[in-house]
């Protein structure tokens, strides 16, 4: 019972995170329509890309709907009925920026959605059975195999056709996932009881856990640093000169690194000690972010390469570490409030960079972000790992 438990629990995450991941496939196609047909600048593009990312900031809420309104195979079913209506739009229509970025996020939305629904039950089930970590280390896997056909599926179809094309490949994925979801039986479903809470009720008990607060604090502060990765992204392309098709294939070879890394953590995710690795990683990060400083062709495939192994254990520590400090009985919506936390940094990063890349110039954001490195090193000694 327990073996056909977790094989579910593998499969089901598994799938949609491989849907959170090839839904990047358009991706390359958008930023050259809006660098090279629009002519719009690194901290203009940065800033519409951190707008479609606003519903992963409330993913607290998506949970309580999820576990309150239907039930998580209803959601996903309408999440991926918005999702088909969206890519048709996307893909058949040539549409104003704004009308492009508002069904962008309304399909990161239904992403966030399915992506709480499997959190949920990563965080009950792994904690369970000591295997928070192997189960992230699959949807991760899972979501790295699908970025390997976006790196080089993307770059292709944005040379060759578009980002038009890249949405209407996504369609059956979309089916598809609706058949594993249609086909996925939950053995023991959960009655909630409507009498004994609320989101508000909930969320006024987790902000009573001193011990989360510190957790959430620290999160935001160790993933908070002012992002310049656009700006990297024009140097390759105006300075480096390279092509759509190396571009996606770098992006590849990156992926098949980010999978060794969520392989070894998968390997060592029950015997490091977080709280070591964590203040390690700190110091490794900032050195990591002082190296672009020196940015040429040759370190550009380097740091790509190196960066993507080292950078996927560290993720997948993270979560780790945040799944093992979810709330007995609060599971889904701590775990949700902690990803919100984490996402919430990615978001203030992307608009912080934004803001200052025509500032100080692109040398002196750097500098900047792996200053801000340092900022959770007080709160680790008061963290505690479960």
């Amino acid at each position: 019972m327990a073996n056909k438990k977790l094989f579910w629990i593998f499969s089901l995450s598994s799938l949609v995170y491989f849907t959170q991941g090839i839904e990047g496939l358009p991706s390359q196609g958008i930023f050259y329509y809006l660098k090279e047909s629009l002519g719009y600048p690194a901290e203009k593009i940065m800033l519409l890309g951190s707008i479609t990312t606003l519903a992963w900031l409330v993913k607290p809420v998506i949970g309580y709907v999820i576990d309150n309104v239907f039930n998580k195979k209803v959601w996903i079913f309408i999440s991926l009925a918005l999702d088909v209506t969206c890519v048709l739009f996307l893909g058949l229509l040539n549409l104003p920026v704004y009308m492009i970025i508002g069904f962008l996020l309304v399909n990161s939305t239904n992403a966030a959605f399915r992506d709480v629904s499997v959190d949920g039950v990563m965080c009950v089930e792994g904690k369970k059975y000591g295997l928070t970590g192997k189960i992230q280390s699959v949807q991760w896997i899972s979501i790295s195999v699908a970025g390997l056909i976006t790196g080089i599926g993307g770059g292709y179809i944005a040379q060759k056709w578009g980002y038009q094309t890249g949405f209407l490949f996504l369609i059956p994925v979309y089916f598809f996932v609706g058949l594993a979801a249609y086909l996925y039986r939950e053995e023991d479903p959960v009655k909630y009881n409507y009498s004994t809470s609320s989101l508000l009720i909930d969320l006024k008990r987790l902000l009573k856990e001193r011990k989360l607060l510190i957790v959430a604090l620290f999160i935001f502060l160790y993933k908070y640093s002012p992002s310049f990765g656009t700006p990297l992204f024009f140097i390759q392309r105006d300075y480096f000169k390279w092509g759509k098709v190396w571009i996606g294939a770098l992006a590849t070879i990156g992926t098949l690194f980010q999978i060794g890394g969520a392989i070894f953590y998968y390997k060592f995710s029950q015997r490091i000690n977080i709280k070591k690795w964590l203040f390690y990683s700190v110091f490794l990060g900032a050195l990591t972010t002082l190296s672009y400083l020196y940015y040429t062709p040759t370190t550009a495939i380097i740091y790509d390469i190196v960066y993507s192994f080292l950078g996927m254990f560290i993720f997948l520590m993270i979560l780790d570490f945040m799944a093992r400090n979810s709330v007995t009985g609060l599971e889904a919506t701590s775990f949700a409030l902690l990803c919100s936390v984490n996402n919430l940094a990615d978001t203030a990063s992307s608009f912080s960079g934004a803001m200052l890349l025509p500032v100080v110039g692109l040398k002196w954001l750097i500098a900047i972000s792996a200053l801000t490195s340092f900022l959770c090193l007080p709160l680790i000694k008061k963290i505690e790992i479960k």
